[in-house]
This record gives C-alpha cells, sequence and structure tokens, in this order.
C-alpha cells in the first residue's frame, strides 16, 4: 500500500471514517482493516464507508498508510495518540498488544461479541475462523478465577482458545485451554 494514500477523517465522536469507497476497499482487502458502514459480513467488494477502529488507526497512521484529518487539519499519529489514550479505557496497552500482534503477522478484529478486547485471525475473517479470543491484562491487575473459568468457558462454546495477554514493559501472552474429563 502506497505511503499517505488512504484519506480517513476524524469524527467529534472519535470515530475514524474512510468516506471513498475505493479506498475503503483498498484498505479492507489489504490487511482486513476496518468494517464497511451496516455491513456485518463483507464480501470482496462493497459500496459503503468504513470505519476504523482507534487502535487500527493508531497502527496505520503511524505505519503511514492513511492520513487523518479532522476539520480539514491533518493529525499526526502522536495526537492521535494523546485523543485516544484520553477517550478509551487502557488504549495505551490494547494498542500495544494489538501492534504487537499485527506486525507478528495476525489479523485482529474487536472482540466485543466474545466479550474480550480482540479476536485473532490467521488469515483474515471469511477465509477462516478466529482461532484466539484476547483479552487484555495490566500486570499489577488482579483476575479472579472465576472470570477465568468464564472466559475459557465462553472460548470453549464457540472453539476458540482464550488468550490473557499481560502488558507491563513487555507483553506476555498466556493462552489456556480447556478440555473436557
Amino acid at each position: 500500500m502506497p505511503i499517505n494514500e488512504i484519506d480517513v477523517q476524524l469524527l467529534p465522536d472519535n470515530r475514524l471514517i474512510v468516506w471513498d469507497v475505493n479506498q475503503a476497499n483498498k484498505l479492507f482487502r489489504n490487511g482486513f482493516y476496518g468494517r464497511p458502514l451496516g455491513v456485518s459480513k463483507p464480501k470482496e467488494n462493497f459500496n459503503d464507508p468504513l470505519i476504523l477502529d482507534p487502535v487500527e488507526g493508531l497502527y496505520l497512521a503511524e505505519k503511514s498508510f492513511i492520513r487523518v484529518t479532522k476539520n480539514g487539519e491533518l493529525i499526526d499519529p502522536n495526537q492521535l495518540r494523546q485523543k485516544f489514550s484520553r477517550s478509551y479505557h487502557q488504549f495505551n496497552e490494547k494498542y500495544r498488544v494489538y501492534q504487537d500482534l499485527r506486525n507478528r503477522g495476525f489479523i485482529i478484529a474487536p472482540g466485543i461479541k466474545y466479550g474480550c478486547d480482540f479476536a485473532v485471525y490467521e488469515q483474515g475473517p471469511g477465509i477462516d475462523h478466529a482461532p484466539y479470543i484476547v483479552q487484555i491484562q495490566k500486570q499489577d491487575q488482579k483476575i479472579s478465577a472465576a472470570d477465568i473459568v468464564k472466559a475459557g468457558r465462553l472460548a470453549t462454546t464457540v472453539r476458540k482458545s482464550f488468550i490473557l495477554a499481560i502488558v507491563n514493559e513487555n507483553i506476555k501472552y498466556v493462552e489456556f485451554d480447556w478440555w473436557r474429563a
């Protein structure tokens, strides 16, 4: 993807949107970034603007794949990070995990429908099912055994592995596998 080719608008509610449908399709095809507005399961081509998750937007801006503007003014990645850090709980930790997993070649989608931070694909939605769901945890945060069991039961029900991403100076991944006795 050529540098700074895709124009993205930062809306007043901090959502990022690609209005140009051709640019939206290009961004989605080159890494499954974003979700077409109002399309739950996008096909090869769509005719709708593309909404980017804040972590996706910062990642793409830092990689110089997108240009973000608000009211016609260019927003640099540092400004974007500051804005999102103030607006979203644990944004910096989520971004670090997102960046790490993307840099390892995984495709990342929001994990809200699984009750976690991310769903992680090896190839991409529509190509394979996400084998992992990831919950982000700061190292100094406590997690109860009941929360781990709940997450594990959900992961097992949807045939995914539950991964806890523990964030401090480094990121450590703990995978929980469940089996029936």
